[in-house]
């Protein structure tokens, strides 16, 4: 077919589908980096840490022996007792863990939908208001949308967009005066963090922007998913201001993360990708993350 043949709207339809198939064939060619370093020298657990658990019942696109390897390897070094979980969420489940992981949960396969139940969005809400901890990380599409139902629970506002990719310092967006950016000490400062694009999000009234994104930042429209408005997809403004976000919760904390590989550590065509780039604090952003969620680190 000559494309000097095909209409301009059919055109810009055949451009986007072609960009759906580059992006399905990068994420098959990710993977977790097995040379990663996941010691941690003086763990903040030494036994017996808090009970974590790793979603992996919503065809999560990370998972906790996948592509999230090297996260969950690594918060196990600093004493967590991590399990992966494939069942829905209920009320008892969530009692016997004191931290929840969701990492890029997904909706009905070829359909963009909820990956949870709205009795499971209530069930994580009142579960964090009693006193749980949520990381609930959302990437670009259609993983925004996958997770918008339970980010509403939090009045979390999700773009379901794409992103650039963004580093953050204390001069561009990152929050140096938060607990989680603080660390213990001096030895565990948060001076850089890299995104690898991702989406756009807002917190409720109260929260902390921990990745403020920066002056002109953009980001394609999410209505590149929608088969009925392929056409319209565009690039603009980002919809929100955050990557980033932490928030008490009732008796529980949250942290929301708008961009999913800066906390893994993966190979993509054999190039270094997250936790295991040179000259980043992504390593010791996942763990402040936890201590803060374990309440280690003080809520502000």
């Amino acid at each position: 077919m000559r494309l000097n043949a095909v209409s301009p709207d059919g055109l810009r339809v055949f451009l986007i589908m072609t960009c759906l198939l580059v992006q399905r064939a990068h994420a098959q060619e990710q993977k977790s980096d097995p040379d990663f370093d996941a010691r941690v020298e003086k763990p903040a657990y030494p036994s017996a840490g808090p009970r974590v658990l790793f979603d992996e019942a919503h065809r999560n696109f990370h998972t906790a022996d996948g592509r999230y390897k090297p996260f969950a390897d690594l918060i196990r070094n600093d004493g967590y007792q991590v399990t992966a979980n494939r069942e829905t969420f209920t009320s008892d489940l969530l009692s016997k863990h004191d931290i929840l992981v969701i990492a890029n949960a997904l909706g009905t396969p070829k359909k963009i939908d909820s990956a949870f139940t709205d009795a499971e969005c209530d069930t994580v809400r009142d579960w964090v208001r009693g006193g749980g901890a949520l990381l609930l990380i959302a990437d670009h599409y259609p993983m925004g949308h996958a997770a918008e139902n339970l980010a509403k629970r939090f009045d979390v506002a999700m773009s379901k967009g794409m992103t650039d990719e963004y580093d953050f310092t204390p001069q561009q967006g990152l929050a140096a005066s938060h607990p989680i950016m603080r660390g213990r000490s001096s030895g565990e400062e948060i001076r850089r963090v890299r995104t690898f694009t991702g989406q756009s999000i807002r917190g409720p009234a109260g929260s902390v922007s921990l990745l403020t994104m920066p002056a002109g930042a953009q980001e394609l429209t999410p209505d590149v998913v929608d088969p009925e408005n392929r056409d319209k997809a565009k690039k603009g403004p980002v919809a929100h201001p955050d990557q980033g976000i932490a928030f008490g919760f009732g008796k529980g904390r949250v942290v929301v993360l708008a961009e999913a590989g800066m906390l893994s550590a993966q190979l993509v065509r054999g190039e270094k990708f997250g936790m295991n780039v040179p000259d980043i604090d992504n390593r010791q952003l996942a763990l402040n993350i936890m201590h803060w969620l374990s309440g280690l680190l003080p809520q502000d």
